[in-house]
């Protein structure tokens, strides 16, 4: 099992369509926790995601309870936010782990924040308030994956790669 992504309530319908496309070709599973910041038809989504939008597992969640409730047990709960202390090359990773992203406005509630099993952050140069949502996801995902043998579990690199 490898991870997956989970989106909190997003607001930005071109960072989910990216993350979507990202999961497609990655074979990972996205969770979309309600109520996005946009419509599901929004174009902006559709045009990031392009003809993968098909390809992608997704999972739909009203709320952050219906998330909890339908999420496997044995998943940790990893958040990532710019409040953290652990720099996110420094986890350990593990098959099942769930990656948690915040809104892109408001990043997740305490309560929420407090629930997570780690709160890893990427790092970035003085001054430097937030990346995008989609590229946190990639090269976040991209370690994880690194991290649990993702490659060499299929033989060879994914397609497209040198």
């Amino acid at each position: 099992m490898v991870v997956s992504l989970a989106l909190y309530q997003p607001d930005i319908a071109g960072n989910t369509g990216t993350i979507l496309r990202l999961a497609a070709c990655f074979g990972l599973t996205v969770d979309l926790i309600e109520p996005a910041g946009f419509d599901a038809s929004d174009r902006a989504l559709k045009r990031a995601g392009m003809d993968y939008l098909a390809m992608a597992a997704l999972r739909r969640h009203a709320d952050f309870a219906s998330f909890v409730k339908e999420r496997p047990p044995q998943s940790r709960l990893v958040l990532l936010t710019t409040r953290a202390e652990t720099i996110y090359t420094d986890f350990a990773f593990q098959p099942g782990d769930c990656l948690l992203f915040g809104r892109e406005s408001a990043g997740v509630p305490a309560e929420i924040h407090s629930l997570a099993d780690a709160r890893l952050k990427v790092p970035m140069v003085s001054g430097g308030r937030s990346l995008n949502l989609a590229v946190t996801a990639g090269i976040v995902a991209a370690e994880a994956l690194r991290q649990s043998g993702w490659q060499s579990a299929r033989g060879a690199a994914p397609s497209g790669s040198p």
